[in-house]
């Protein structure tokens, strides 16, 4: 059985599945590892041009799974600390991975996301809930910290920072509602609609530039890190007059609109 699926429900559309549908999809290591792989193959795949990552089941990801982990590869030998330390540097670049892809990443957050599976769903560029989703900062609840797989400098961008540390402190579950009101997610849809919207939503990026959306997703990550405001405002022009000088885009819009067709874009 694969615990990772990779399918193409519509052209230029990758939808990407956490398979463990009877552990809520739990992030084993063999689940992780084949996620991570899979995350990199889509990512190098130039007909693909929007990602969507979900999970089988009622869950999205119920972060670690405390009866089976899986196997840790390379660890021979090694004593349990480093074997720790392995294991968090494998799991950390699941999410240096997501982060990194060319193209937008759109979560369909389809029900649980607890733990690591919390972190993993708010590394995604764009969330869409079903009504039965729920997101849940576990580690406190379980004596450990919240805190883990970069979810504490994810999560204050995200929401702002009062939100995130009443969530990663009190350990109590965000349901959809809630997730919509503050942020965490864009909107909350019918479950039967959730995966249709994200492939409309897809599709509406698709009709852009390739060079137009892959700049904006890494212009709007690195304004989140940036250092100041001016430092920034130099990144976005520079990025700008990439776009606008070195392609056909800007002149190709303006014909369109006044020919009433959709743009074709060549970047």
């Amino acid at each position: 059985m694969s615990f990772v699926l990779v399918d193409t429900p519509r052209p230029h559309v990758a939808v990407v599945t956490l398979n463990r549908p009877d552990r809520m999809n739990a992030m084993a290591f063999d689940v992780m590892i084949p996620l991570r792989e899979a995350l990199a193959e889509v990512s190098a795949d130039n007909d693909i041009r929007v990602v969507v990552l979900t999970g089988a089941g009622q869950g999205f990801c119920s972060g670690a799974d405390l009866q089976s982990a899986g196997t840790v590869p390379n660890v021979d030998g090694l004593t349990v600390t480093s074997v720790a330390r392995r294991s968090m540097d494998l799991l950390n670049d699941v999410m240096i991975t997501l982060r990194r892809m060319h193209q937008p990443v759109i979560g369909a957050i389809n029900g649980a996301a607890i733990g690591g599976g919390f972190c993993l769903s708010v590394a995604t560029d764009i969330r869409i809930a079903a009504p039965a989703a729920y997101f849940r900062a576990a580690g406190i609840n379980n004596g450990l910290t919240s805190t883990e797989l970069g979810i504490s400098y994810l999560l204050p961008r995200a929401i702002g920072a009062s939100r995130a540390f009443e969530i990663m402190l009190s350990g109590r579950d965000v349901d959809a509602a809630e997730a919509e009101r503050i942020g965490l997610v864009s909107r909350t849809v019918p479950a039967a609609e959730l995966l249709d919207t994200c492939y409309d939503l897809a599709e509406r990026i698709i009709g852009f530039s390739r060079v137009g959306t892959e700049l904006t997703k890494r212009m709007l990550w690195s304004g989140m890190e940036a250092g100041s405001f001016e430092s920034h405002m130099q990144h976005e022009g520079l990025a700008q007059l990439y776009v606008r000088l070195t392609t056909g885009n800007f002149d190709e819009a303006i014909r369109a609109r006044r020919d009433r067709r959709p743009p074709t874009y060549t970047d």
